[in-house]
């Protein structure tokens, strides 16, 4: 079987036991990480289009990108398909896991141009990136490292860079965002997840994934240094953003 089909063909049933740890990328997340991607995060793979779409629109040799959290290399990969020219890429992840089967992916489908990186984010030296990607990683920083690693990608971006980031939001309307989390838990629901599975994980996020609200995402790229912070994709309490420094 090939790799690709196995990736597919490993469900995400994480969750199906009794939780007995809080939520890490560890090997049992990593084995179906792509699967509970596409089915926990709504319409995943068109922005991740459109973030790809973005980036290809202005394709320069040796244009340098950047992602934060590459988990299994997916978006670097498909990113890679893509390219008419030869740009730089590179990926960064804290989990051995989840670069293990990045690596593999990366050598069956013959990208070894991918550099895949060990290390913490928020350590890592950052040199003139010209696009810095984070999908769904900000949210598993601690707020006031957060704040800290946001105008480290500022400082750490080309003049003209661009830092595109992905996010679970809430809403400062307590009555909108209870809502807008039920109308999430029944897309869940509809991709599979059984209600045991959704508290399960409901639990296991518990004080590890503390979103901001839309405002407050927005506000903290700016006080960072970026001067231009828009929205350009949102579905419920799934929004992703486009930060620039000029």
């Amino acid at each position: 079987m090939l790799l690709k089909e196995k990736e597919e063909s490993m469900k995400d049933k994480v969750f199906t036991k009794p939780i007995t740890k809080k939520f890490e990328f560890d090997e049992a997340v990593a084995s179906v990480f792509d699967d509970m991607l596409v089915r926990s995060v709504p319409f995943y793979d068109e922005v991740q289009k459109l973030i790809i779409a973005l980036i290809l629109e202005e394709q320069e040799e040796g244009k340098k990108v950047l992602d934060l959290g590459s988990s299994t290399a997916k978006f670097l990969l498909d990113l890679y398909a893509q390219m008419e020219v030869k740009m730089s890429l590179k990926g960064i992840d804290n989990s051995e896991a989840m670069l293990k089967r990045a690596k593999h992916k990366c050598q069956a489908f013959g990208a070894n141009e991918i550099v895949l990186v060990f290390g913490d984010m928020l350590c890592y030296a950052y040199d003139n990136e010209d696009v810095i990607v984070a999908n769904y990683t900000l949210q598993f920083i601690r707020p006031l490292q957060r704040v800290a690693l946001v105008k480290k990608i500022c400082e750490g971006l080309a003049e003209d860079g661009v830092f595109i980031f992905s996010e679970k939001v809430v809403f400062e309307d307590k009555v909108l965002d209870k809502q807008m989390i039920d109308v999430y838990y029944e897309y869940k629901k509809s991709q599979g997840y059984s209600q045991y599975e959704i508290a399960q994980k409901r639990e296991a996020l518990e004080n590890v994934l503390i979103p901001f609200t839309i405002e407050e995402n927005i506000k903290m790229c700016k006080e960072a240094g970026f001067t231009k912070v828009e929205t350009i994709f949102q579905w419920a309490n799934f929004v992703t953003f486009v930060a620039k420094k000029s």
